[in-house]
């Protein structure tokens, strides 16, 4: 896939996960949004910071197959500041536990790391 497919497909996941998210709030079912909010506080600090439990949504979406868990967190990631070589240590930490079926799920996350690349979005290198 090229890089602007890449971005193309980035762009539609985005778009796709923001109207289809506002569409299950206008539910308005309370064990649906207690069940998201769950989520959402999953990732605050606590005794591990917010930015680690990002790379550990990473790696288990990595280990679960979940190229959309895997964006979702990618872009966490680079939020938080993470750079790329982190990245793709903890995803070789998903590779080790998962074995050789995430291969296909670490092709999706280099597609998604170099949009975000792309996008200034990621950090490249440790900042000093």
């Amino acid at each position: 896939m090229s890089q602007s497919d890449e971005k193309e497909r980035l762009d539609a996941f985005r778009e796709d996960r923001k109207q289809k998210d506002e569409q299950i709030m206008d539910l308005d079912h309370r064990q649906i949004k207690r069940f998201f909010n769950l989520d959402t506080n999953a990732y605050r600090d606590g005794a591990l910071p917010g930015d680690t439990k990002e790379l550990l949504g990473l790696v288990a979406s990595a280990v679960l197959r979940c190229n959309d868990c895997i964006d979702y967190h990618l872009e966490q990631c680079a939020e938080a500041g993470w750079t790329k070589a982190e990245i793709v240590d903890a995803l070789n930490v998903a590779l080790v536990v998962g074995g050789s079926i995430v291969i296909p799920h670490m092709r999706h996350a280099m597609g998604t790391l170099n949009v975000l690349e792309e996008e200034g979005a990621l950090k490249i290198e440790a900042s000093n």
